[in-house]
């Protein structure tokens, strides 16, 4: 037997599985390997068992000064190495604190009148038109619109289904996509 054989799978292979297990999205699995790929780079291509929550708190403080990061992505970055200790090493990493927070940004949210909403929608044509449409008068989100297919739709009961988000959402009334249903 191999000394690799001998050890067990690598530490991204046990990550991969973890996230596997527990059906998250290939897209948070992608997010989560990159950011414990980091933290271990961050940290001389040491191995996490042998870091500590100090360690962790060292690495989002980079994020934040350095790397000039959101509030919001750091928080992603700390789920990801969380993860790693909780469902991966099987070991509570204890508080991680002291850390220099991201800034939030000051921004007030945008929201646009029906009367504004109509006038963008006037200017839009074809596909544009429909996924504005579909953005506005169902709540889809980007992805959500661009993967829809036409068997998602269903007409009698007045609802899109959505795969990835597993859940539905009402099919707005046809001025808000510019078509006809008929």
């Amino acid at each position: 037997m191999s000394n690799e054989a001998a050890r067990g799978p690598k530490l991204m292979e046990q990550v991969r599985r973890a996230i596997r297990v527990r059906h998250y999205s290939r897209r948070t699995e992608a997010s989560y390997a990159a950011w414990i790929r980091r933290y271990i780079h961050h940290h001389g291509m040491r191995h996490p068992e042998s870091l500590g929550p100090e360690h962790v708190s060292a690495f989002l403080s980079a994020l934040a000064t350095e790397g000039h990061i959101s509030a919001s992505t750091q928080n992603q970055a700390l789920c990801a190495v969380l993860f790693l200790y909780r469902n991966v090493l099987g070991r509570e990493l204890g508080a991680v604190e002291g850390f220099v927070r991201a800034r939030e940004p000051r921004r007030l949210p945008v929201v646009l009148t029906r009367a504004e909403v109509s006038a963008v929608l006037a200017h839009l044509r074809g596909s544009a038109r429909l996924i504005a449409g579909l953005l506005y008068g169902s709540g889809l989100r980007l992805r959500e619109a661009l993967e829809l297919r036409v068997k998602d739709v269903d007409v009698d009961r007045g609802q899109i289904m959505i795969r990835q988000g597993k859940r539905t959402a009402p099919l707005p009334g046809s001025r808000a996509w510019g078509g006809r249903i008929a």
